[in-house]
Order: C-alpha cells, then structure tokens, then sequence
C-alpha cells in the first residue's frame, strides 16, 4: 500500500485578501520547497472557498500538492514552509492509503 497525502494551498494573501503576485511566482515557490525537500511531487491550480476563523468567506486560486510515500513528519515541514512563505492563514492537509503501481514499458 502507498500513502498519498494532498495540501491545499490558497494564493490569496492572509493580510490583504488578495492574490498578490502571479500564479508562476508561487508555482515556482512551491517546486523549489519540493526540490530542496527531495520530493517528487505533482501540482495542479484549482480555485476554492475558504472560510477564515474570523468568519468570513473568500475565494481564491489555490495550489493542490499531491505527495507520494513522503513521512508524515517531512509532510508537515513542506505545509508549514508554504503556509509562511505564502502568507496564509493555514493550509490543508489531506491524507489517504492507495494501491499505486508504476508501469513500464518499452518498444
């Protein structure tokens, strides 16, 4: 069994409520936190709601970090890291146990 875990990751500034610079910015924000962490990563851009703890609601574009087989411990380093260099309030992590296989072929 494998162990995928996902982390949301809103674009929107904590502060000002904006997104305040380009998609690529944090994409590449995001790659290099996985490329320090030597983890082999995929991400996709979805946009989602959020409610804050204060109670209001926002929408935003988000980042979905999917991780394969990554330890706990190490998951929850990658999270904080993005919560503090994208400025956000918090980030969600999500986890679940999968049967993946990787398959080969050649000519």
């Amino acid at each position: 069994m494998s162990h995928q875990t996902t982390i949301y990751v809103g674009l929107n500034d904590s502060e000002t409520g904006v997104q305040k610079f380009g998609t690529e910015k944090y994409l590449s924000i995001l790659k290099n936190v996985c490329r320090s962490y030597r983890v082999a990563f995929s991400v996709q851009l979805i946009n989602g709601g959020y409610f804050h703890e204060d109670g209001h609601y926002t929408e935003e574009n988000s980042l979905r970090l999917t991780l394969m087989n990554v330890p706990e411990q190490e998951v929850m380093e990658i999270a904080k890291d993005l919560c503090v260099f994208f400025n956000q309030e918090s980030v969600m992590v999500s986890s679940l146990t999968t049967s993946t296989i990787f398959v080969n072929e050649k000519l």
